[in-house]
């Protein structure tokens, strides 16, 4: 729709969460999966005899990207259900916007973007360092740009003031 509604933004149950979060991880795995399966026919089978110490060195790379994002986003996902089986909790929401497991979908998606763009040129993997880069620029918006351009405390601003009124009337005094 090209119009948001306005007013209050609807909640999502416990279930509905909790069958979202499985999708969203099996999409996941999915995109994992592909991505793995063309870059290893590609390059490690197809075109073996040209596979150097990088081709394997970016395959294990991208593996262990894929793996600890993917773990960390179905540790998020984790459901408990109560002794009698019903759902207790579905979970973190998977599809929120703005929370951690948006930026690790973000993470699974360059790498296997790079990964398969890869099978051309191992230059590509240059791209990958956009990650730690969006990272930096997060880090300095959200943390370290408001930490070092914040005024002073409110404390300090009151004396500021006082000493700003007694050398008015220092001067008043003078003059």
């Amino acid at each position: 729709t090209l119009f948001r509604s306005k007013g209050k933004v609807g909640t999502k149950g416990k279930k509905q969460i909790f069958e979202e979060n499985k999708e969203t991880l099996t999409f996941y795995l999915r995109i994992v999966l592909g991505a793995v399966a063309i870059y290893a026919v590609v390059n490690l089978l197809a075109f073996h005899s040209a596979a150097t110490f990088w081709t394997w060195a970016w395959f294990v790379f991208s593996l262990v990207i894929y793996g600890a994002s993917y773990r960390s986003m179905n540790s998020m996902a984790q459901a408990s259900f109560g002794e009698d089986g019903s759902l207790v909790d579905g979970g973190i929401d998977l599809n929120m916007e703005q929370g951690m497991a948006e930026h690790l979908k973000d993470v699974i998606l360059l790498t296997a973007i790079v990964q398969v763009l890869s099978c051309f040129s191992l230059y590509v993997w240059y791209f990958w360092l956009l990650a730690p880069g969006r990272a930096l620029y997060l880090l300095w918006v959200n943390v370290l740009g408001p930490w070092f351009t914040s005024g002073p405390p409110a404390g300090n601003q009151e004396l500021n003031e006082k000493k700003q009124r007694r050398q008015e009337r220092r001067q008043i005094k003078r003059f």
